[in-house]
């Protein structure tokens, strides 16, 4: 929960089942710390709304019309990259949670999660981690390993390099640590660990947390065990 000092989270909703909408967003209406901008049902509205309001988190449905979920994703975070998307999602597909993932998503929730998970997610984002539903988190493995594989058959290209430092802030990024953690862990400050990600960002031509740590593993930069 936020001090009385501290700005509430601004969020938008999309999604195109308009019961859930209402009822994901009475949830988090009910969250002191988070205050709800509006709402939309399709993936065009969503770009819309948060290129207008420049929200903190957007929480995203995958399947939307006109434009989906996904493609929002990539334009709200070329335009707004400070802006995290939670995607929220009745699909398990792992093609959709990886290009979720490319697009720039900062976190994939199946809405099998329970109503009283819901602040908590937005709040995990907002504040720098990554979140997948553990079921999902296996797909994901599966498809570090697959891309491992791919790369492994096919004539390796050097991948731009890292200092020391950001080797070190990217290992501590693929743990789920957000920034004031791994600040604390290595004895710098905030500040230095947003410039280590911008750059690690940068370098690898990335666009999200998540994917930096997909790219990482991939290029076997580093592992997860």
């Amino acid at each position: 929960m936020a001090n009385a000092d501290t700005d509430p989270i601004r969020t938008l909703i999309a999604d195109d089942h308009e019961l859930f909408r209402r009822g994901l967003r009475m949830v988090l209406d009910d969250e002191p710390d988070i205050d709800v901008l509006g709402e939309a049902g399709d993936g065009e509205s969503a770009v819309a709304m948060a290129r207008e309001h420049a929200p903190d988190v957007v929480v995203m449905d995958v399947r939307m019309p006109i434009q989906s979920g996904i493609d929002a994703t990539r334009a709200i975070k070329a335009e707004l990259p400070g802006t995290k998307i939670l995607v929220l999602t009745i699909s398990d597909e792992e093609d959709d949670l990886y290009e979720a993932i490319k697009a720039g998503a900062n976190g994939y929730l199946l809405k099998e999660i329970s109503i009283d998970e819901i602040g908590h997610a937005v709040r995990s984002v907002n504040g720098g981690q990554s979140l997948i539903s553990p079921s999902m988190a296996s797909k994901l493995l599966d498809e570090f390993a697959a891309m491992i594989k791919k790369e492994e058959q096919k004539e390796q290209v050097p991948a731009p390099r890292l200092t020391p430092r950001e080797m070190e802030v990217l290992q501590h990024v693929a743990q789920g640590m957000n920034n004031r953690e791994i600040a604390k862990t290595l004895f710098i400050s905030e500040n230095t660990v947003k410039n280590h990600v911008r750059n690690i960002l940068e370098k690898l031509h990335l666009h999200s947390r998540m994917e930096a740590v997909v790219y990482a593993v991939r290029e076997k930069l580093l592992e997860i065990t």
